[in-house]
């Protein structure tokens, strides 16, 4: 239920007779309570948007005419309809509130005037003390412009009448806006919000405080989810707050609280913005960035003096930010050499970054405080998600400004994971057994705009294994601008190989589903994707998409309305949640490593050839089954002379699934091997198996010419020796003699190709 008073409230004024405008001269479109910090005052206020039609009319001398009536001096009103008579229109807002304020004993009112959607649209706004009145005033305001239309009315008196009107109003209640008696920190931004907080208080449960926070999953306190919903708002503070024997709160704070009530709590002691990206654009009167950015600016504004506001120093609208503060700057920045991160050291405050793979404190004074390798962060997907090393970075940083101390901030950065038991919702990848054969990991994300999909697209990409696809869910909520859906499905379209359009109805938000899914398809086709499927449910989704994957793809789904029912299906049908350590082993396979890469390095340095292959062993029999060590120790038992014990490794290495780029190689060197036992007929199968995927690789090629000679096949080997050099060469003079050498191959031995 919305607090009372602050509902929006449309009422039409109409001029008295003698008005030249008629009924729609002066329209109040909303007149609003702010509870708390809002964007016009760090203090409780009231927001009126009037709809002045009227004003934008008059005549040049009519509108000097009412300036002079108000007192107003060297007025300018500009043509009609204009910006230049929007301005005017403002001023004469701003005196009148002013007079008003004067005339109930307001003293001099502080009241802030802007520019509306339109040119017939202005935004008022002023503080209040008492929610009754202040309300009142708020509708007087639009009765007083209407009025002062009626040139036979003096302003004196019009403005007269409604100060009457508004002291004769009761006082009604004060302000519900709470001042926390714990250390509170309020964590802002378009993206990384949820996880910020969950992580932050995750450092501050390590450290043995009584922990509450909220977001738009509920309200939590120890861990346990005390209410579930959407608490980004007023709501969230006051459940938090109400928590008893509360040592640290932390408050998700999202844009629309803070645009339709106010901010929950009257100062904080850290503030973080994560950044500003296109996202809820065209409401609330919110339209562009820089006005998104002033919003997500209003957790800054109200931060202590001795308190820390953390802030995206590879951000610039979000970095701007620090001009405007009362506490002490703390950058966060993913480049070591940022400027940001210097000019908060130098403003007195504290930077904190990546440096040589490690998270670091920075401060004036002092060398960096290494605090924990990026590695050991699991939030990070051993450094895969850029976007959570910067989350990481702004939840450790606002951590220990809040106190909280070193250790427990280095144990819960160490500790805290993506997956449904930490960050529901967030990156939380699975392993999923195929029916075929394989496994595929699944991510389930709650991306919701460009910045978030492109970065669920990131780690998708970075967990597929070499050859491996990317399978995408698209969709977002509804109230999202067109071109931003337009724009998530080029993205969508570049980033996968295969991508299906899912609905969550909960989310359509006054769209048409059709509608929805032609803005995605319109952005795919824009990239060349067509004949997109779609289905009415995020889980219907996933279904469609896991019989089309493959040994090593990644199925993305962006995941909004049916986490629980796609975190069940993936358990019922076998999938499981990875562990840092399955994640760390997916990365490292994904870029063709290995997770004991440093060990394999060591072994191959190893000169002797026995204590070689012993040690090839010695990794074996740890880590059994495991394909790149066997295939391994198999090139160590060859190096030996020892091919009869090789051959069975490269086959088990095969067999267990060894990938790329050691899957084709393990071929060519188990032909080599049954080529030197005289098994040439098998190892030409397999040489022709890999020439079948990589026709113009040059040691298949070699190889394939020895297996022939040993097969009696010498002019096949001749000739296809010619052909294929035919092909790789760019000798020209090679190239001049081409025909008459492909002729003479030919002779050799007829085409096979």
């Amino acid at each position: 239920m919305p607090d009372p008073g602050t509902e929006s409230r449309a009422l039409t004024t109409e001029p008295e007779a003698g008005a030249h405008t008629g009924p729609d001269g002066v329209r109040v479109d909303e007149v609003r309570v702010l509870d708390g910090p809002n964007l016009y005052f760090s203090r409780p206020a009231i927001k009126v948007l009037l709809d002045l039609p009227g004003y934008l009319q008059l005549r040049r001398t009519e509108a000097e005419a009412l300036a002079g009536r108000l007192g107003l001096r060297s007025a300018r009103p500009g043509k009609r309809g204009t910006a230049l008579r929007q301005r005017f229109v403002m001023r004469l807002l701003r005196t009148v509130m002013r007079r008003l304020g004067t005339e109930i004993g307001a003293g001099r009112l502080g009241v802030r005037v802007r520019a509306g959607r339109t040119v017939e649209d202005v935004v008022l706004a002023f503080p209040w003390v008492h929610r009754t009145r202040g309300r009142v005033a708020g509708e007087q305001v639009g009765l007083v412009m209407a009025r002062l239309l009626d040139t036979s009315r003096r302003a004196d008196v019009v403005i007269e009448e409604a100060a009457a009107v508004i002291l004769a109003a009761p006082d009604g209640p004060g302000p519900s806006v709470l001042t926390p008696t714990v250390p509170v920190a309020s964590v802002t931004g378009t993206n990384g919000k949820t996880t910020t907080t969950r992580l932050m208080a995750h450092m501050c449960m390590a450290a043995g405080l009584t922990t509450a926070w909220s977001s738009t999953d509920g309200i939590v306190v120890m861990g346990e989810t005390k209410e579930e919903g959407d608490f980004s708002g007023p709501a969230g503070a006051r459940g938090v707050l109400a928590t008893p024997g509360l040592d640290i709160g932390i408050l998700e704070t999202a844009r629309g609280g803070m645009l339709l009530k106010g901010m929950g709590v009257t100062a904080n002691d850290v503030s973080v913005v994560t950044n500003v990206s296109a996202d809820h654009l065209g409401l609330q009167g919110i339209d562009t960035l820089d006005q998104l950015a002033e919003v997500k600016a209003i957790v800054t504004t109200v931060t202590k003096p001795q308190g820390w506001v953390v802030l995206n120093g590879d951000d610039p609208r979000v970095w701007a930010m620090h001009f405007g503060i009362r506490a002490k700057p703390w950058a966060f920045s993913l480049d070591p050499a940022s400027p940001a991160l210097w000019e908060s050291i130098n403003a007195g405050g504290r930077g904190i970054t990546v440096l040589d793979g490690e998270i670091v404190v920075l401060s004036p004074n002092g060398d960096p405080d290494r605090l924990v390798k990026i590695v050991d962060v699991p939030i990070t997907l051993s450094g895969l998600s850029r976007n959570n090393i910067a989350n990481a970075l702004a939840g450790a940083a606002a951590a220990l400004g809040l106190g909280v101390p070193r250790s427990a901030v280095v144990e819960g950065l160490r500790t805290f994971a993506p997956d449904p038991e930490h960050n529901w919702g967030r990156l939380n990848t699975y392993t999923l057994r195929l029916e075929g054969g394989g496994r595929a990991t699944v991510i389930m994300d709650m991306a919701h705009n460009e910045a978030g999909l492109e970065a669920l697209l990131e780690v998708a990409r970075g967990l597929a294994a070499p050859g491996g696809a990317v399978r995408l869910g698209l969709g977002c909520a509804g109230d999202r601008a067109d071109e931003a859906i337009v724009a998530m499905g080029e993205i969508a379209g570049r980033g996968a190989e295969e991508v299906v359009l899912k609905v969550a109805e909960r989310y359509l938000r006054g769209r048409r589903p059709e509608d929805l899914l032609a803005l995605f398809r319109e952005g795919l086709a824009r990239v060349g994707v067509l004949d997109v499927p779609d289905f009415g449910t995020e889980l219907a989704s996933l279904e469609a998409l896991v019989p089309h994957a493959l040994d090593g793809d990644v199925i993305a789904l962006m995941c909004h309305a049916e986490r629980t029912e796609v975190d069940r299906w993936i358990r019922e049908h076998g999938g499981s949640v990875d562990d840092a350590r399955a994640i760390r082993r997916k990365v490292v396979a994904a870029r063709g490593e290995h997770e004991l890469e440093a060990e394999i390095a060591a072994l191959w340095a190893t000169e002797d050839p026995q204590a070689r292959q012993e040690r090839a062993q010695a990794l074996v029999a740890e880590h059994p089954q495991d394909p790149r060590l066997l295939f391994e120790l198999a090139g160590a038992k060859d190096a030996m002379g020892d091919e009869q014990g090789a051959i069975g490794l490269y086959e088990e290495a095969l067999a267990c699934g060894l990938r790329e780029p050691h899957r084709h190689r393990a071929q060519l060197q188990l032909a080599s091997s049954l080529r030197v036992v005289g098994r040439a007929p098998e190892a030409q199968r397999h040489v022709a198996d890999v020439l079948e995927t990589r026709p113009h690789n040059t040691a298949a090629l070699l190889l394939r010419a020895l297996v022939q000679a040993d097969l009696g096949q010498e002019r096949q080997a001749v000739a296809d020796l010619i052909r294929s050099t035919l092909e790789a060469t760019t000798d020209v003079d090679t190239q001049a003699y081409r025909r008459a050498l492909r002729t003479y191959a030919d002779e050799l031995a007829p085409a096979t190709d």
